[in-house]
């Protein structure tokens, strides 16, 4: 499905993010335009759910929105080979103070398909043990304010649909979640080791790295 690129050009690197501008061929007509594109390493998410079907959320300081929304646990892939599960194992215990038993695949993203080429797999995780205070991580920058709380899942669905809660993979993630609880099941849900193309292209390249271009 890939339309050809005549050239590309980099227009600016970041710590964590580059922006490219492609020059794309039609197949249609031949005819060339150029599209903006945010290159981005891809992330993970995670949906912890106990056995009273609450989810386990975090809020930390998001400063292009001046705000401290609630949110999944969640990172970057910034770990070249580093397998998307075991990317969402270790940002659940960085940021949730837990560790989970059971993995599956939730729901895979695609945040911006017109301006970046980011992808997040969002996991279900149970079987949820706390780490003792002594284990915990201990984070920086906004990580050292991290809240971390145990919210039921019905109240999270009523919270995005009243449009209280507004981050992306929040959203869907919480709305996946109970779509799978009350339909076929968690256990119908994707293995943790579920193909990831998507994810696969840009697994844990950084700003610099000039694949998938």
């Amino acid at each position: 499905m890939s339309w050809p690129v005549a050239a590309s050009e980099r227009r600016f690197e970041g710590r964590v993010v580059a922006v490219r501008s492609d020059t794309v061929r039609s197949p249609v007509d031949g005819s060339e335009f150029v599209r903006d594109v945010v290159v981005h390493p891809g992330a993970v998410a995670v949906v912890a759910v106990d056995d009273q079907y609450r989810v386990l959320v975090v809020r930390q300081y998001r400063h292009p929105v001046r705000l401290r929304p609630v949110e999944l646990p969640a990172g970057l892939r910034d770990v070249a080979g580093e397998p998307p599960h075991e990317a969402a194992a270790r940002e659940l215990y960085e940021e949730g103070h837990v560790e989970a038993a059971e993995w599956r695949v939730l729901a895979d993203l695609l945040t911006s398909p017109g301006m970046t080429d980011e992808a997040i797999r969002v996991f279900l995780a149970r079987g949820i043990d706390t780490l003792p205070d002594g284990d915990r991580f201990a984070g920086e920058h906004e990580e050292a304010d991290l809240g971390v709380e145990w919210v039921p899942l019905d109240d999270l669905v009523a919270a995005v649909l009243a449009g209280d809660v507004q981050n992306a993979t929040l959203c869907a993630g919480v709305l996946a979640a109970k779509a799978a609880r009350d339909g076929a099941g968690y256990d119908a849900l994707r293995p943790v080791d579920a193909p990831w193309p998507a994810g696969d292209r840009r697994a844990g390249s950084r700003p610099g790295d000039r694949s998938g271009g």
